[in-house]
This record gives C-alpha cells, structure tokens and sequence, in this order.
C-alpha cells in the first residue's frame, strides 16, 4: 500500500502532537533505559500518578508508546528506540544553536 504525502504530513503531525508537552517529553526520557510504571515513573519526576496516565495515554494514542500488564502493574515502554533517538537528535540541534543545553541523555 502506497502513503500519499499528504497522508504522511498528517500522520508526522499527529506524532509531533503527543511529543508537543514537556511533561510528555520527559516521560519520554525516563523510558529510555526500559519499561517502567506509573508509579515509578510518577516518583521519578515527582508528578501525580493521574497525571502521569493521562499523558501515557496520549502518547500511547499518538503510538509514541507501548504498555504491558504484569499482574496489578503496567509497564509502559517506547514503541520504537527510534523515538529516542529522535529526542536526543532534537536536542543536539538545540544543543547547536543555543550552547547552553546539555544534550547528553537528555537530562
């Protein structure tokens, strides 16, 4: 099946949409390193665990990550290490341009 240009802007959008809040970008990063959970991740960044789902279902809606139940838990994970690297990517540009960011791992 063949994806129009027009389809594939759209469907970039949508992507750039779930990675559009900085909280979301943050959870992001604390997956790099593997699955984790609500709560370890809400512990982590100091964020209310309702908080912290909310924005694991938009990015889980927007495909940006994956979850998997273990019993009472739910381990939430990077649909693709390329989104990753496309943060870090990003924040070496930003690194480039501005000179005050420290582009390694992302925090």
């Amino acid at each position: 099946m063949r994806v129009s240009n027009d389809e594939i802007a759209r469907l970039h959008a949508n992507v750039c949409k779930g990675l559009g809040d900085a909280k979301r970008l943050l959870i992001l990063n604390s997956l790099r390193d593997g699955p984790r959970s609500v709560s370890d991740i809400s512990a982590e960044l100091g964020l209310r665990p309702a908080n912290t789902s909310q924005h694991l279902a938009i990015l889980r809606d927007k495909g940006l990550v994956t979850s998997r139940k273990d019993g009472q838990w739910v381990y939430y994970e990077p649909s693709s290490r390329k989104i990753i690297e496309a943060m870090d990517l990003l924040r070496e540009v930003m690194a480039e341009q501005f000179g005050a960011l420290n582009p390694s791992r992302g925090r």
